[in-house]
């Protein structure tokens, strides 16, 4: 994966090069975040592109959805999601709640929730039907 982001502007829209998808992509504000994100994760965290996830559909409660970043642990279980917004919006119980639907049929150990400005990661404890929030996001397992 790249150390910075690939932008360019192609007929008048600017582009983001999604190295994990291999593909250019419209750079929405969303897209921003999830882009500088992703690579956080890998160039500052060490989690493999190889195992993450983009806009992956899921099943929730008949519903088909897409979540924006699911990352996989080494046996390709599904380990840690992450839901992005836009910058301009602020990560509210309303987005708590959106990645806590999305996990539903996943049951990860970490949920997490960026804007870009403010980043927000659980560990879950299904066990105990409770989470704890952490002061970073996890180290990917080895």
């Amino acid at each position: 994966m790249q150390e910075s982001l690939q932008i360019r502007t192609l007929n008048g829209q600017r582009q983001v090069w999604d190295s994990i998808r291999r593909k250019w992509l419209v750079l929405g504000p969303e897209e921003l975040v999830r882009q500088l994100l992703l690579l956080y994760l890998v160039s500052e965290k060490g989690y493999s592109p190889n195992r993450i996830g983009i806009e992956k559909m899921l099943v929730v409660n008949t519903l088909t959805r897409r979540c924006d970043i699911l990352v996989y642990a080494g046996d390709m279980s599904p380990w840690m999601l992450v839901e992005c917004k836009a910058p301009a919006v602020p990560i509210s119980q309303a987005t708590f709640d959106q990645v806590a639907r999305y996990n539903l049929p996943l049951r990860v150990p970490f949920l997490c929730t960026s804007n870009g400005r403010d980043t927000y990661c659980c560990a879950m404890d299904y066990e105990g039907s409770s989470y704890a929030f952490l002061d970073a996001l996890p180290e990917f397992p080895k």
